[in-house]
């Protein structure tokens, strides 16, 4: 595989496309899931959310596109009041934020292609049916983003024949297809080998170089967060312990936000989270 791009600097005052203020979750009978998290994120940056599993991460992606709501905060994006927005004006901000999960979401007796034409559904009036039903152009798209996710020669394949890697990059493929200004990825590499989870992230930093679009994934794999990323948040006990660009960045204040960890445990955890590490030759 090819080695990444350098990493384009994020100007500070670029345009944010999310804006979280004092950022509040409580769970009825739960835990304080979010503790007053407070950041933004500038138009064409990647950035990673890292955490022990249950630290928040997935739930504050979930405040970005109105799947949970808050319990206190503000949550800003593309310029939509999240918390207090229309049904309507969500509806709308959904068609420009994608979002790709651990579990791939793809019909596996539909082609690679059919499953990437569905992420056009949002805008079209009407099901379709079949490969067909779409027009030359969205046909057109589709293919193109399949070569981008490099699967182009897979287009006709049923998509429960291939490798976990393959999947998720055909759901990318399929996310790029909706046209959206900012992608979220809630543990995109989470099942896969290291060399897939090197393809996919690679896949996820060149649509951001080539397209400025704003990404926000959640890692466990630290190695891939420092490779990839071009700014870390570290959330611990839904608090925002750690927030720098990743060039200003050590391996070692990486990892302590992984501290709280039962004792005992702790080089144990560490070593799980470190142990995915690109390839060689791959950029770090």
């Amino acid at each position: 595989m090819t080695a990444a791009a350098a990493p384009r600097t994020i100007r500070p005052d670029a345009d944010p496309i999310v804006r979280l203020n004092n950022l509040s979750k409580q769970f009825p009978n739960g835990p304080l899931a979010l503790d007053e998290v407070t950041f933004s994120v500038p138009r064409g940056q990647l950035l990673c959310l890292i955490g022990l599993s249950g630290s928040g991460k997935s739930t504050l992606l979930r405040h970005l596109n109105g799947l949970h709501q808050p319990t206190g905060g503000d949550v800003e994006v593309m310029g939509v009041d999240v918390v207090r927005a229309k049904r309507s004006e969500l509806r709308a901000l959904r068609r420009e934020v994608g979002f790709v999960f651990q579990q791939f979401g793809l019909v596996g007796r539909l082609s690679c292609l059919e499953n990437v034409l569905t992420g056009a559904l949002g805008r079209l009036r009407g099901p379709r049916m079949s490969t067909l039903a779409y027009s030359t152009s969205l046909r057109r798209q589709a293919l193109e983003h399949l070569d981008r996710v490099d699967l182009a020669d897979r287009a006709f394949q049923r998509s429960d024949t291939l490798s976990g890697g393959q999947m998720q990059r055909v759901a990318i493929a399929r996310t790029l297809m909706q046209q959206p200004t900012l992608l979220l990825a809630d543990e995109p590499v989470a099942s896969l080998d290291p060399e897939s989870s090197a393809h996919v992230m690679d896949v996820l930093f060149r649509i951001v170089v080539e397209d400025q679009l704003t990404v926000i994934c959640t890692l466990h794999q630290v190695e891939l967060a420092m490779g990839w990323a071009n700014r870390i948040v570290g959330l611990r006990d839904g608090q925002m312990v750690l927030d720098r660009a990743v060039a200003d960045l050590g391996e070692t204040e990486v990892m302590d936000v992984y501290k709280r960890v039962a004792p005992g445990a702790a080089d144990a955890a560490i070593t799980d989270l470190i142990d995915t590490r690109p390839p060689a030759g791959v950029r770090r």
